[in-house]
């Protein structure tokens, strides 16, 4: 098993991805971007989320599909990054087109995470720079994006390091790419004590988040591991929010599940993983460009499946690969 050629989440045909970032307010945007409407689900683990139009990706409900998703700082205000994504499309005529007239409606579901206590200067009033940063976002998508202290990841926090933008991929063969895109902002720690080695660390390929070995002590008695934000955790002021997608042809119903199984990524790169304080969001998507066999049934189903995990394996990497591009 190796990355894609980019080792990003765009190795995914058909997707690209934009950052905005605002450096005064040490916070930002960043936009997975659609060449098409691709199905789309979401599953929600944390204890504080928060997010918009995700029950338009319910299985029982009538779209089942997404133009764009907008991740975010700014918790509450960033929600309105998803308003700029929204404008943005529709003014190139990208969306859902009900009746002959009006503009078209793009379906943009949204995540955001707590960063309003950082060093940034939060003194913007009655104008939040969100809406401006999702236009800025879609008009800078592009295959090859930066990780670390951008976008979405900008003023994010990993415990008591410096959380950021991560991505990850992995070609699985037969035309079948799976990918993630993570901002991580957990309360949990991504390191061990020694405070360099990623709980992710069995999964890394070609040293890509810098190929720390395991201290030889144990590490794992604690729940709240020495790098975790315990001591100063305030519920809902952390959350990973992430994105896994696939090339294979999944329906809605497989794509909510490999979202489900995407979060074991998070627990094994994030120690503990999906608390009350955070908000832990993954949405999963596919290009349906690669077709999947549909009879045996089994054979679908053991497909799916392997893809499910390998985007929990990509996810956890993004993580690790998110605080190391920060500057661990």
């Amino acid at each position: 098993m190796k990355p894609g050629k980019r080792n990003l989440i765009t190795d995914v045909e058909g997707l690209t991805v934009g950052n905005a970032t605002d450096e005064k307010a040490a916070t930002g945007v960043t936009v997975l971007r659609c060449e098409k409407a691709f199905v789309s689900a979401v599953d929600v683990r944390g204890g504080a989320p928060g997010s918009r139009e995700l029950h338009v990706l319910s299985p029982e409900n009538l779209v089942g599909r997404a133009d764009a998703i907008a991740l975010a700082g700014g918790s509450v205000f960033g929600l309105g990054a998803a308003d700029g994504v929204v404008s943005a499309l529709s003014e190139a005529q990208v969306g859902l087109r009900l009746i002959d007239k009006g503009p078209h409606i793009p379906i943009v579901p949204a995540a955001v995470l707590h960063d309003l206590g950082n060093e940034g200067t939060k003194d913007w009033g009655g104008e939040p720079p969100y809406r401006r940063l999702g236009e800025d976002a879609v008009k800078a998508a592009t295959s090859d994006f930066a990780l670390g202290s951008v976008g979405a990841g900008r003023g994010a926090e990993a415990g008591v390091k410096k959380g950021g933008l991560g991505s990850a991929s992995l070609d699985l063969g037969e035309g079948i790419i799976v990918g993630a895109l993570v901002a991580a902002n957990p309360a949990g720690s991504v390191v061990m004590e020694d405070g360099k080695t990623f709980y992710a660390w069995p999964w890394e390929i070609d040293k890509e988040f810098g190929g720390a070995a395991p201290p030889n002590s144990k590490d794992g008695v604690d729940p709240f591991p020495p790098h975790s934000r315990l001591g100063a955790a305030r519920a809902g002021a952390n959350t990973t929010i992430a994105i896994v997608a696939t090339s294979a042809d999944l329906t809605n119903v497989e794509c909510k599940r490999m979202a489900m199984t995407a979060h074991d990524g998070i627990a094994r790169a994030v120690r503990p993983a999906h608390t009350i304080f955070d908000g832990d969001i993954v949405f999963g998507v596919s290009s349906a460009l690669t077709k999947l066999p549909e009879e045996p049934a089994l054979m679908r189903t053991a497909m799916t499946a392997r893809i499910a995990a390998a985007a929990a394996d990509c996810l956890a990497r993004a993580i690790a690969r998110a605080v190391y591009e920060a500057g661990l």
